[in-house]
């Protein structure tokens, strides 16, 4: 038997075939601005679920499941989107809608819960006990995996919406200074178009040829490891705030691990990863106790949401 897991994006919607080893035999994508309404959305769901199911040689009478992740709030006991921000749902019965079309087993959960199940099932997190992760993109998406007697937990966080700084830079939130707003890849590219009007001489400059709509989350990294001061102060800066951000999640919940997913995530251990567990250390409570919190890195990348989605049948508590 396999399963299907569907990640529903801002961008584009993506269904993936999973079988027992938690490998993706075959995917099928579309737009999602081909599919405005919340029917045409979930017609679409079927429609790549069965393409995927081509791409594999698999037939629908082999499917266990479908799992579904959703970029906002979901009800799975009731089948339910109750509002996604980059999606067309607002308390859409998706599992009835998804039925209609096709009668199988649908799991419904948040995006970044099933991020961080495919991490923990089949990525960086398989032998931690309570570990949380942390997607560096457009904001800073935030959830945590522990594994009780009865199975798994999972629970989204909005650590992402928590203030880092008062009275700081407006959040679409409605509130200001919170954290994504300078930890997330979207505020390190604003921080980064700044300091670039302000230090004209700055090689970040060429990097970008001389274009800040050019301007993306490694050209910091880049223009810091060419020796460029101003790009080491920002990246400095960003790091801190990183960090402060991790310290505090850290100290509520004390996880074993904290994964980074996201694309400032792939930048080189040594100029993130590294330093941040440094600064992690020294500012956590639990130094003074000797536990210890790692950092590590995503390994599945962009199949997290996928994996994990096909994974929704397993126990949860």
């Amino acid at each position: 038997m396999v399963r299907i897991g569907i990640d529903v994006g801002g961008t584009n919607l993506v269904a993936g075939v999973v079988d027992g080893q938690n490998r993706i035999l075959s995917r099928a994508r579309v737009r999602a601005a081909s599919c405005p309404t919340p029917e045409e959305t979930v017609a679409a769901l079927v429609r790549i679920s069965g393409e995927a199911l081509q791409g594999a040689g698999v037939s629908r009478e082999e499917v266990s499941s479908v799992g579904i992740g959703i970029p906002g709030m979901v009800d799975d006991l009731a089948g339910v989107a109750v509002k996604a921000a980059n999606a067309p749902f607002d308390h859409t019965p998706v599992r009835a809608l998804f039925q209609a079309l096709w009668d199988v087993p649908v799991y419904l959960e948040n995006d970044a819960c099933c991020a961080v199940l495919g991490e923990g099932v089949a990525g960086c997190g398989r032998e931690s006990d309570f570990f949380m992760m942390f997607t560096l993109g457009t904001g800073v998406g935030g959830s945590y995996l522990q594994r009780t007697g009865n199975g798994i937990h999972l629970q989204g966080t909005e650590m992402g919406h928590m203030v880092l700084r008062a009275g700081g830079y407006p959040c679409p939130c409605g509130r200001r200074g919170c954290w994504e707003q300078y930890s997330s890849a979207t505020a390190l590219k604003r921080q980064t178009r700044e300091v670039m009007n302000l230090h004209p001489e700055s090689s970040m400059w060429p990097l970008c040829n001389w274009d800040l709509t050019k301007v993306s989350g490694k050209t910091a990294f880049i223009a810091m490891r060419q020796g460029d001061e101003t790009a080491t102060r920002l990246t400095d800066r960003y790091l801190s705030d990183l960090a402060d951000g991790l310290a505090n999640a850290v100290n509520i919940f004390s996880p074993d691990m904290i994964c980074l997913g996201g694309g400032v995530a792939n930048e080189r251990e040594e100029d993130l990863l590294l330093p941040l567990q440094r600064l992690l250390d020294e500012r956590t409570h639990a130094r003074q106790s000797g536990q210890h919190t790692r950092l590590v890195k995503a390994q599945l990348g962009n199949d997290a949401g996928i994996v994990g989605a096909a994974l929704l049948e397993l126990p949860r508590v």
